[in-house]
């Protein structure tokens, strides 16, 4: 009988830069919240106030328990987002190096051409729940490489809209407010950009759930993922 194997998935660099990731955008979303409850309307362009169109809008804003702090204070929500922002920042730094030089990028992220052509299959079968075992297992699947791919490119962005948000950047960088058409344009994009994010870390999650979030939640604490063994059908007794 095959036997349930484990093998070193992550290095420590990756589960660490990861953990901080999670704290960071929880804090960030929620002090988030609390900043678009100051002025619940999205603009494009250089201006945005009551009287001026705006393209989104709540009539409501998000619920005390959603947003740091608690209670409506824009200047602490504010401290608590660039604070946790520029953690970020080094985090994801940190992890970009890390990720170039030792070829964690090339060798975990970029798609064979099997992978690509076999997209399809990978769909359904994520559709289905069903994820791989068996040797299958050691890799990332293309699925997850195109979402990871796409994380690392929205995350700069992100970053860099918040950085145009502050008046201080209009000295040090004014170059961003041409880049993102004015601080309306470059809130919304932020807005936008935040709720991919959100997006991301939901289907990861449901995932997590789905694959086995012990294995899966213990290999990002440990390292260590176990792989099932892949069961062959029996062949029938003439």
């Amino acid at each position: 009988m095959a036997r349930r194997e484990t093998f070193h998935r992550h290095a420590l660099i990756v589960r660490l830069t990861h953990w901080i990731n999670v704290v960071c955008i929880a804090v960030m979303l929620m002090s988030g919240f609390q900043i678009f409850n100051a002025h619940r309307a999205l603009y494009w362009g250089l201006k945005g106030a009551d009287a001026d169109h705006h393209w989104f809008a709540l009539p409501k804003g998000f619920p005390a328990w959603a947003t740091i702090p608690s209670w409506q204070d824009l200047a602490t929500g504010r401290t608590w987002h660039f604070a946790f922002a520029w953690i970020f920042l080094i985090n994801g730094v940190i992890y970009l190096l890390f990720g170039l030089l030792s070829g964690h990028f090339r060798r975990d992220f970029l798609p064979g051409r099997d992978q690509l052509r076999g997209i399809g299959h990978t769909i359904w079968d994520h559709l289905r729940l069903k994820f791989p075992k068996g040797e299958e297992a050691r890799r990332y699947n293309v699925l997850q490489k195109f979402a990871y791919i796409g994380i690392v490119i929205v995350l700069p962005f992100m970053l860099l809209t918040g950085l145009t948000l502050s008046p201080g950047m209009d000295t040090a960088a004014p170059w961003l407010l041409a880049v993102f058409g004015g601080r309306q344009s470059a809130r919304s994009l932020h807005f936008i950009l935040a709720w991919s994010i959100v997006a991301f870390v939901a289907i990861h999650l449901i995932a997590v759930l789905a694959a086995g979030p012990i294995n899966e939640i213990g290999s990002m604490i440990t390292g260590r993922y176990a792989i099932e063994p892949e069961i062959e059908p029996e062949e029938e007794k003439p």
